[in-house]
């Protein structure tokens, strides 16, 4: 046995909690764990083991879309296996509150990495995201609800959170296809506003505003949050946007929805969070959200405080984000005879290993998805109990 040989085998002895087989380049199968094998590990060629000890989500992650490595099973039961392995040299090393890079986001950087992620075709979302075109956790009152049920049901939440009231102004940062701003102009008579740095999602959401004739009360603008200038409103609302501003910037988004924010006005953030640190994994940085970073919860209540904000209403909604992402990755997998036409392999599997992967960690709970809601100073007219909550 040569000694990258010996390496692997003593790599993959210590990597799942659940008993596998791996079947190595050679043709030489090894079963790992008691009982019967919950998957199989096939590696059609080495990785360099300098690859692998220097960033192994990297080394691995592009084992896997250069099929390097092929799952048989499921990819997500293989992550949470990994992360359910406490001495796995991966679990170890690759959960996506351990290993993160920073990066600056001017203007013009979030621009870039915005559009890496959302300007690769509104087709290839449309093909398993749901008629609404919602790429954000969905909301599940009961575990039959579809996908779209779900999404509607999200946008329902946010908007009773919100209190809002006919007539009142509505911000939307990041409003990706357009499905709150128009569900919050049809069913409380507000004046909505969406903003976001995707030529794509601007495209759709402004077909979608003049076909359903709410150009009186809805609008769009493909513009970056810090360059909306005189302007103020009585709700602010951000959903799935913030994990893109990046850390040196957090204390910025905040500023700036004080000062976008009328004085008792609200705000509600629905994002991605972490616990230990935060951050995001070298990999996803690298080919999903280049210049992402997860906040830590306490990192943005921290933030909330020192602008005078007032937190009234936080909400965890991790395993809505594990069904959300298992509908996502069912949706990719039955639709790809028409996602092959337009992408190669390496996308898609690059595709798969995302939406499993980042199923996994919501399960596993190495991150989470909360909604902050808080306001702008004291509101004393605010509901007293939270039942206006639910629609």
């Amino acid at each position: 046995m040569d000694i990258d040989k010996a390496f692997y085998r003593n790599l993959m002895k210590n990597m799942f909690a659940d008993p596998c087989e791996v079947k190595f380049w050679d043709g030489e199968v090894v079963k790992y764990g008691e009982g019967m094998p919950q998957f199989q590990i096939d590696f059609n060629e080495p990785i360099a083991k300098a690859e692998i000890i220097s960033d192994p989500s990297l080394a691995f992650g592009e084992g896997y879309m250069s099929k390097k490595i092929d799952i048989v099973g499921s990819v997500q039961k293989v992550i949470e296996s990994i992360y359910k392995n406490q001495n796995s040299f991966l679990g170890q090393n690759n959960t996506c509150d351990k290993l993160f890079k920073i990066f600056s986001s001017s203007i013009r950087k979030s621009k870039e990495n915005v559009q890496f992620h959302y300007d690769i075709g509104n087709d290839f979302y449309s093909l398993w995201l749901d008629k609404t075109m919602t790429y954000s956790c969905a909301y599940f009152k009961s575990p039959e609800d579809s996908l779209f049920q779900a999404q509607k049901n999200k946008v329902a939440h946010i908007l009773c959170k919100l209190n809002l009231q006919p007539g009142q102004a509505l911000l939307d940062i990041g409003c990706g296809w357009g499905e709150l701003i128009l569900t919050a102009a049809k069913n409380y008579q507000v004046k909505a506003l969406g903003i976001t740095l995707s030529s794509e999602q601007y495209a759709r959401t402004v077909e979608r505003i003049e076909n359903e004739g709410l150009q009186d009360l809805v609008e769009v603008q493909l513009i970056d949050y810090r360059e909306l200038k005189g302007k103020t409103f009585d709700r602010v609302v951000s959903v799935g946007m913030i994990e893109h501003v990046g850390k040196e910037h957090l204390s910025g988004y905040f500023s700036a929805v004080k000062a976008l924010l009328k004085e008792g006005g609200a705000s509600l953030l629905h994002c991605i969070t972490g616990y230990e640190g935060s951050g995001t994994n070298s990999w996803i940085n690298k080919y999903i959200f280049p210049g992402g970073y997860i906040p830590a919860v306490q990192e943005l209540v921290s933030l909330m405080a020192t602008n005078g904000f007032y937190l009234l209403d936080l909400e965890s909604l991790r395993e809505h984000y594990t069904r959300t992402l298992e509908h996502w990755a069912r949706n990719f997998e039955d639709t790809l005879p028409l996602t092959m036409k337009t992408k190669d392999e390496t996308f898609i599997r690059m595709w798969r290993l995302y939406l499993n992967s980042c199923a996994a960690s919501f399960h596993f709970g190495n991150i989470d998805l909360h909604q902050f809601l808080f306001t702008k100073g004291v509101n004393n007219t605010w509901p007293l109990t939270r039942t206006y909550m639910h629609s």
